[in-house]
């Protein structure tokens, strides 16, 4: 390696010394201290969050482009109770399949998007306990299809990395699955007639059919072994605790039970997440 040659002006050495302080300050700069960053966070005054924009209602948006739904505004509201303000949670939105992956590689601190805790899952991150548990449903327009049998030899839609995937996998073995990166895309192939069905949740399912009034809802799965929950890097354990606390509290005072009410009337609410008498 080529070096330069050695400055002898007074103000130049001032100028070289003052930019190697500075190379040493952002080279060797001391790591932020736990007591300053208790959650682990990427950055300790931000929550990033990635989720989806699609998947109403829990998570979707607006036509402004905000974030919002049921896992949205809980989730703002167990960050409030750990000191964040709304300004300090930063949502982003991704693919479900990548939602995992990227906390799991720190790009974000929490995942949340109705996103169901399995074993398999808790290989490579971690979970809050359960905020979340419903049904999932088959949606279509073929008035042929009224039960599991009716999927034989038809092309179901199923959104890559869902549990919905998981279980038609297991479950529809004499259905020809098709792969989408989001439920709006699946529907679309629905309408268009790619797709015989669709395998999704059941509050999203219920949105389309109001959306499209072809689409019926067909058949109701329920699954309560896999509860939703938020997802952390793995042995972040000072996060995932907080986010436990929060939560508990949320459903201690109502708050969980009012956003439910709000997002998904006239659903029913597990006993787990409401109030003690």
């Amino acid at each position: 390696m080529k070096f330069p040659e050695i400055v002898t002006s007074p103000f130049a050495r001032v100028r070289v010394a003052l930019f190697a302080i500075a190379l040493g300050l952002s080279a060797g700069a001391a790591p932020v201290s736990a007591e300053d960053n208790p959650y682990g966070l990427i950055d300790p005054g931000v929550i990033s969050v990635g989720t989806m924009g699609d998947a109403k209602p829990y998570a979707f948006t607006t036509a402004d482009g905000n974030f919002t739904g049921f896992d949205i505004e809980l989730f703002l509201n167990v960050a409030e109770r750990m000191g964040f303000k709304k300004e300090q949670v930063v949502f982003t939105g991704q693919e479900f399949s990548a939602l995992m992956p990227s906390v799991a590689n720190s790009r974000f601190d929490v995942a949340a998007a109705a996103i169901g805790t399995t074993a398999k899952r808790k290989e490579t991150v971690d979970f809050s306990d359960g905020y979340l548990a419903g049904y999932l449903t088959v949606l279509t327009s073929d008035a042929g299809i009224t039960d599991v049998a009716g999927l034989k030899g038809k092309r179901l839609g199923v959104v890559q990395g869902t549990l919905q995937e998981i279980y038609a996998q297991k479950n529809f073995t004499s259905a020809d699955l098709v792969k989408f990166p989001d439920n709006n895309s699946a529907v679309s192939a629905l309408n268009n007639g790619t797709v015989d069905a669709h395998f999704l949740d059941y509050e999203a399912a219920k949105d389309y059919s109001a959306r499209y009034p072809v689409l019926k809802v067909a058949i109701n799965i329920p699954s309560f072994d896999a509860p939703a929950g938020f997802v952390v890097r793995k042995g972040n354990d000072a996060l995932r605790e907080a986010l436990n606390k929060g939560l508990h509290a949320a459903m201690q005072d109502g708050t969980w039970k009012k956003l439910h009410e709000k997002w998904f009337p006239g659903t029913p609410m597990p006993e787990a997440y409401l109030p003690k008498q």
